[in-house]
């Protein structure tokens, strides 16, 4: 993946912050780069190791690397400027705690931090509050080297660290593209040269661009959750018989303006269906929030398109008309919780399914998943996680 604007910026931080640790005696010394390591949890992407590119110094005794070898600190600051006042949530500047150290098969010394939902320090995105947009944090980490390694008998001092880029495997699985009209996305091909079901997922509001700024990543429906992310697992391609995964990003919030956006949609669905092997009977849209609005929007104006269409906590008021709920006859399961006070559930989704013929509706009492509770409004976990059955749901069906 080319390394974007920031995160150039961010390796660049890196090699000035390399380190010169003063008082440990050691018969030799030298420059090592680092990649940061990240997870995209449920509530958002992390950087959880730092993985240090030891390999080519020779055999390290992994006995002389321990949580207190080395000290990492981590900065995280906004990619945009802010206007006095305006406030960017999720900035940090704190030591992340190592909680293991060890030297993997390559050489490489992995250092893995402390984290958890929830946990302050550690995500790689920052939400600005006066542009509704979650943005890729400029991330500086520095190392300091307590005590010298062992390298083949000899204690070794890496005399300076320069950081490299972030590294999030299934992120990185997603490949960039751009459609003829100028919309981002990102797309995951299914591991087989049949035809196989596409999943569209639409993000939410705080995943499209900010373009007043500039801004515009095609990184951040990848990063803010696992929604596309899990029909890219394993699990999801076994349920599937393997799956193509498509993700679009809004130039703004879908709900700006869907009448628009939707042959938008529509052009990047052709593009891919031309290029890739796709079973155009079996086209899922799956969508959160602003995105499950979409979802909704885009079986009103294509109503032979889908075979199935998953919206979660969606919003329809004052967007899409009871005549046109009640028209669609895309196969439909609407998944809110009734503790969602950003999308209230009453006018949406549950007088959205009560329209939609024959449709599903799925309502949590709350959003709890591995003992952690979330915001009411994550409700699109549940279906990230295959919580009720969506996935084999969604395929068993077939465009009618």
């Amino acid at each position: 993946m080319p390394l974007s604007r920031r995160t150039a910026l961010a390796a660049g931080a890196g090699v000035a912050a390399g380190l010169t640790v003063p008082g440990i005696a050691a018969a030799g010394s030298t420059s090592v780069r680092f990649t940061l390591d990240a997870e995209t949890l449920d509530g958002g992407e992390q950087v959880t190791s730092l993985t240090l590119d030891t390999s080519r110094l020779g055999t390290i005794s992994p006995s002389s690397v321990t949580t207190s070898t080395f000290t990492v600190h981590a900065k995280a600051t906004s990619p945009l400027p802010l206007a006095p006042g305006d406030q960017i949530f999720s900035e940090y500047d704190l030591d992340r705690t190592v909680t293991t150290a060890r030297v993997d098969r390559r050489g490489n010394i992995v250092l893995s931090l402390e984290h958890a939902e929830g946990q302050v320090g550690g995500g790689t995105l920052g939400y600005i509050a006066s542009r509704g947009r979650n943005v890729r944090l400029d991330l500086v980490y520095t190392i300091t080297q307590n005590a010298p390694v062992s390298v083949r008998g000899r204690p070794v001092t890496i005399s300076q660290f320069a950081q490299g880029r972030l590294v999030n495997r299934e992120v990185d699985a997603f490949s960039h593209h751009e459609s003829a009209s100028g919309m981002k996305y990102r797309f995951f091909p299914a591991f087989d040269t049949s035809r196989r079901p596409l999943v569209v997922w639409l993000h939410g509001g705080g995943e499209g661009a900010s373009l007043p700024d500039g801004y515009y990543d095609n990184e951040t429906p990848l990063r803010a959750n696992r929604g596309a992310l899990g029909f890219a697992t394993r699990e999801a391609q076994r349920i599937f018989g393997g799956a193509h995964v498509v993700v679009p990003q809004s130039f703004s919030y879908w709900m700006e303006d869907g009448d628009r956006f939707a042959p938008l949609i529509r052009e990047i669905i052709r593009e891919v269906a031309r290029e890739h092997p796709v079973d155009t009977n079996r086209i899922h849209v799956v969508g959160c929030s602003n995105g499950g609005y979409m979802s909704m929007k885009m079986t009103v104006e294509y109503p032979s398109l889908f075979a199935s269409s998953t919206p979660i906590c969606g919003i329809v008021t004052n967007l899409i008309t009871d005549a046109e709920l009640a028209a669609i006859r895309t196969p439909s399961w609407l998944v809110t919780s009734l503790d969602d006070t950003t999308v209230p559930p009453a006018p949406n989704t549950i007088h959205a399914a009560s329209l939609i013929p024959r449709a599903r509706v799925t309502l949590y009492d709350d959003v709890t998943w591995n003992g952690h509770r979330f915001p009411g409004h994550w409700s699109w976990i549940y279906v990230a996680r295959n919580d009720r059955g969506y996935w084999q749901w969604m395929a068993r069906h077939r465009r009618r």
